[in-house]
C-alpha cells in the first residue's frame, strides 16, 4: 500500500525510499531528509536550482535551500505534515534524474 503523497511517511515507509535515492541522508533531530551538490562553477549550480525551482512550483512542494558558488544544500520536508512525505520523495527523485545529467 502506497503512502498518501501530503502523508508523513513512517521510519518504515522512509527507509527503503531512502536507500534508493543518491546522496540524501536523514537529518539529525528533524524529520527531513537532505543532500549537497557540488557543481564545477555557480552557473552550473544556479540552472540546476532553477529546473528544480520550475519542478517545485510546479508541485506547489518548495525547497529549502542555499546555494555558495558551487554547492547547493537542499532539505525537503513537508510542513503541512510536520515530516518527511511522498512529495519530498518525488523531489528528490527529480533532483536526482537532473543531477545526474548536469
Amino acid at each position: 500500500m502506497s503512502a498518501e503523497p501530503t502523508a508523513k511517511l513512517s521510519a518504515e515507509e522512509r527507509a527503503p525510499r531512502l536507500r534508493e535515492l543518491k546522496g540524501w541522508q536523514s537529518v539529525a533531530e528533524r524529520d527531513a531528509i537532505e543532500r549537497r551538490l557540488q557543481f564545477a562553477d555557480f552557473n552550473e549550480a544556479f540552472g540546476f536550482m532553477t529546473r528544480v525551482a520550475i519542478k517545485a512550483q510546479e508541485m506547489d512542494h518548495h525547497p529549502e535551500w542555499s546555494n555558495v558558488y558551487n554547492v547547493v544544500r537542499i532539505t525537503l520536508s513537508s510542513h503541512d505534515a510536520n515530516g518527511v512525505t511522498e512529495r519530498d520523495v518525488e523531489l528528490a527523485r527529480f533532483i536526482d534524474r537532473i543531477a545526474d545529467s548536469a
